[in-house]
């Protein structure tokens, strides 16, 4: 006879409760970052939306701008949040409970430093599994990076972020969004 499993079995066992964190820059976030976090909001009991703090890297926006962006972004998901942290990513996973990392591979560009980063974290902390998902064909080519330059030129970077990015994209470059109205 099979036994039959419900949620009740995790409720009563939190050892069992799945973290998750999606670590990243996230500057901004992307529709493409956002598919990722509500893929594995199905699959995880709770998703952690990390910003790191990359030393060389100064930022567009602040981390705080960042967290406040992903917040407003990830609110339809009821099992997602934003935090930021310092450091390894494997010691805020551990901080935090965590014990799965998910990261988005969205070419084989993607997969050797990703690969790389996977075992490094394994060796820092067994306990810690990554786990890949793949974008949708028609956000794969989607970054960050893509979104700054295009902004930057006034161009309808729109259709590739969520609303509340949209908006602070459009607040940080006013001037090419007023001479495209005008044209």
């Amino acid at each position: 006879m099979a036994r039959k499993y419900t949620a009740a079995v995790t409720e009563s066992r939190p050892e069992h409760r799945y973290v998750a964190v999606y670590p990243g820059s996230f500057d901004p976030i992307t529709l493409g970052h956002l598919e990722i976090v509500e893929r594995a909001a199905r699959l995880f009991d709770e998703v952690v939306v990390a910003v790191g703090h990359h030393p060389t890297k100064p930022g567009f926006f602040s981390f705080e701008a960042r967290v406040e962006m992903i917040e407003q972004s990830l609110a339809h998901i009821g099992n997602a949040r934003a935090a930021h942290y310092s450091g390894l990513m494997i010691d805020f996973c551990r901080q935090i409970g965590a014990r799965v990392i998910v990261r988005g591979l969205r070419a084989a560009g993607d997969f050797e430093p990703e690969f790389q980063m996977a075992l490094a974290n394994r060796e820092l902390e067994p306990g810690v599994e990554t786990v890949f998902l793949i974008p949708e064909p028609r956000k794969q080519f989607i970054s960050s990076s893509l979104i700054r330059e295009i902004a930057s030129h006034g161009g309808p970077f729109q259709k590739f972020v969520p609303e509340p990015v949209a908006a602070a994209m459009m607040a940080r470059y006013p001037n090419f969004y007023e001479v495209r109205r005008q044209a």
